[in-house]
């Protein structure tokens, strides 16, 4: 595949911090262009960073899915929500028992923090901390021991604010919408949030990309636009993930950039 020329618009950057559900693809389908627009990026010699708030895969799934739709990516160019949980947890809690909701992915993340796994015992009520993420098999019963063992005392941490994510059959419920459940039935908010659009993220990214220019690309004007823009970063708004150009229009103070695509960004 032969690389184009990048736009006037992106040429000033040099890194590009690119989400990946509504702005790459939607399901297991890759969006008109964009694999196209990320080749073009690389071949313009700027660095690519995939930040994601889906905490459904590891680091590795993501690799494996980038490649299978057509895009290049390496694991150190992958920046999950579920590494960033690993790494809050290593930092603020120091141990303990955690009990999990979400996929085994981000079970590992927590377990990988140093904090033992209660998920399936008679202590998942008691545990020390409970941790949400959105996962395709939730149950009750989840929502019940997470709600217990907040009662009892345990901190409540959420992967992420997202209430859906895009697919192709319509928004499906994500994290925000089960950690939601879990700060009603509990009648207090999570002490923590980890993903976009908070800084963590971003923090993470700018660490890791080091000094230049950065360009942060999302599809959701109340995560990734807000995000970055917390983080003093430029932003670029594309309209593939569910948000209308009169929503755009509608944002104050307005992002960077609004295009109908990534390709359209990166490549008119």
């Amino acid at each position: 595949m032969r690389s184009l020329p990048v736009s006037a618009a992106v040429r000033p950057y040099d890194h590009f911090l690119l989400d990946l559900d509504g702005t790459l693809w939607v399901g297991d389908e890759a969006l008109p262009g964009a694999v196209e627009a990320v080749a073009a990026l690389r071949e313009a010699g700027k660095t690519v960073l995939f930040l994601t708030n889906d905490v459904r895969h590891p680091p590795e799934g993501f690799v494996r899915k980038l490649w299978r739709l057509g895009f290049q990516a390496s694991l150190p160019e992958i920046l999950s929500v579920g590494a960033a949980v690993q790494f809050t947890l290593a930092e603020r809690v120091g141990g303990g028992t955690a009990f999990v909701i979400g996929s085994q992915a981000l079970v590992d993340h927590v377990a990988e923090a140093g904090l033992r796994i209660v998920n399936g015992t008679e202590f998942a009520s008691r545990a020390d901390v409970v941790v949400v993420g959105g996962h395709d098999d939730f149950v009750f019963e989840e929502l019940k021991l997470a709600t217990q063992a907040v009662l009892r005392g345990a901190d409540l941490i959420g992967a992420t604010r997202d209430a859906t994510f895009p697919m192709p059959d319509g928004p499906w419920p994500g994290t925000g919408a089960i950690l939601a459940a879990v700060e009603a039935a509990v009648d207090r908010k999570a002490s923590t949030i980890v993903g976009k659009p908070e800084l963590s993220m971003y923090q993470a990214a700018s660490d890791r990309l080091g000094e230049g220019r950065l360009l942060a690309v999302g599809d959701r004007p109340e995560i990734d636009i807000l995000g970055a823009r917390r983080a003093g970063l430029d932003q670029a708004l594309v309209l593939t993930g569910g948000a209308s150009r009169t929503e755009a229009e509608a944002i104050d103070p307005a992002p960077t950039f609004v295009a109908d695509s990534l390709a359209t960004l990166v490549l008119s």
